[in-house]
């Protein structure tokens, strides 16, 4: 069964706001998730532009997984043990499809709110496309994405080397996938 995910610039005229599946956006969001061969925590970092969003970085607490991409780019590490790949080559959608599972818990993220996009058990294909919503959805994020390495990290559509992580706060302990 196919789940439909949309990221949104709205085109005035009461058309809806930025959303991702109606979880509200502003310059950009996260798809995060957990790495199965890793089990590290981890995202990707997208900014919308009108209907595309591209993916710019990968944040994640195990540098195994920036690796595992094998992608050119710049890589740093994060206060509190995280690390970034900036991209050489950012990605560029009008649409997306993945495959979501509990394993990976593959989760939307943005502005401090989480939107799950896996199934309770077994598997499902997720379409990212573009379009405007007039409600917003969404619920606090839960462990482990409610840790500041996920939500400090801040978006900038005009400017790659503005996408970044503040620290605000010191993280608690990784907890394992489960």
């Amino acid at each position: 069964m196919a789940l439909a995910l949309v990221a949104a610039l709205g085109t005035g005229g009461g058309a809806g706001r930025p959303t991702v599946n109606g979880l509200p956006i502003t310059d950009g969001f996260l798809i995060a998730y957990v790495h199965s061969i890793y089990r590290a925590p981890s995202a990707e970092v997208f900014t919308v532009e009108g209907r595309r969003f591209t993916m710019r970085a990968v944040v994640s607490a195990g540098e195994g997984v920036l690796d595992y991409y094998a992608l050119d780019g710049s890589r740093s590490r994060l206060p509190g043990g995280g690390w970034l790949l900036r991209l050489a080559e950012p990605a560029t959608y009008t649409e997306l499809s993945l495959l979501t599972t509990s394993i990976g818990r593959r989760t939307l993220m943005s502005g401090g709110r989480c939107l799950p996009l896996f199934p309770p058990a077994g598997a499902a294909q997720v379409r990212v496309a573009v379009e405007a919503r007039l409600a917003g959805r969404g619920e606090p994020c839960r462990p482990p994405y409610n840790q500041s390495f996920f939500l400090n990290t801040e978006y900038s559509a005009t400017d790659v080397t503005a996408t970044r992580t503040v620290e605000s706060q010191k993280p608690h302990a990784w907890p394992s996938p489960g």
